[in-house]
């Protein structure tokens, strides 16, 4: 295999960039095929290049890169368009996903579904869709396409379906037990929030309010002390 080994034609999302040298730019990338990978775009930075404006985070893009390498470089770049742009609380909420990404997702290991599950995200964003729900469908995705998915309409030990009139403390790792079977550490969460999680209906207040603490305390643990910046900034805008 060619050490210039060329892709071409993949959809893809920028998902963080920073300056490289003088004129170029590092990225991460989430593609469709490749996953997550990092890009050096050279001479993006220049006054009359064609990638400035371009290589812009949330819109969808066409790439084409080479090499083996872990950074690769940047071959190509092409707006797709027909995405409006993010703002306001949205915005964050990409910037959030975005953080999911880096953090979670390694390089180099594909996850066409997942990348899908994201473009509904950051289209559904786009048009001021009611947020949380989005939110909670993305964050959901990711857990299982990383092997970490939830148990939401059986009993974790006991493989009973869950009773929508039962109240069940969610162990990580392990599911939902019933409240009294509970030891150690736990989420509080009513079996019909369980079901609607399940069934991906966020309709109801208790349900969004129920899978936001779960989904929380979730990711927490599989980000293994690393801190979120963007949910830091979520925080301090409520407070101000």
């Amino acid at each position: 295999m060619s050490g210039r080994q060329r892709i071409d034609d993949e959809s893809a999302f920028v998902l963080h960039g920073y300056p490289f040298k003088e004129t170029s730019l590092i990225l991460e990338v989430m593609s469709r095929n490749h996953g997550r990978i990092a890009l050096v775009a050279r001479g993006a930075r220049r006054p009359r290049s064609p990638l400035r404006g371009v290589l812009v985070a949330f819109q969808p893009l066409d790439l084409g890169w080479f090499g083996q390498a872990e950074v690769r470089t940047l071959a190509k770049a092409e707006w797709q368009g027909g995405q409006p742009l993010l703002s306001g609380q949205a915005l964050l909420c990409g910037y959030y996903l975005n953080e999911l990404l880096l953090k979670l997702l390694p390089r180099d290991d594909p996850h066409p579904l997942l990348f899908e599950s994201y473009r509904d995200a950051l289209a559904a964003l786009s048009v001021e869709q009611p947020q949380q729900p989005v939110l909670r469908r993305f964050e959901k995705a990711l857990l299982r396409e990383l092997g970490y998915g939830l148990t939401l309409d059986r009993e974790a030990d006991a493989g009973k379906p869950i009773d929508p009139a039962r109240r069940y403390t969610y162990i990580i790792e392990r599911g939902p037990v019933t409240a009294n079977a509970a030891d150690g550490d736990g989420i509080a969460i009513a079996g019909d929030a369980l079901l609607a999680m399940a069934a991906d209906d966020w309709s109801a207040a208790d349900t969004l309010a129920q899978g936001k603490t779960l989904m929380r305390r979730l990711i927490q643990h599989y980000l293994g002390g690393q801190t979120l910046q963007s949910r830091r900034v979520f925080i301090d805008l409520q407070e101000t």
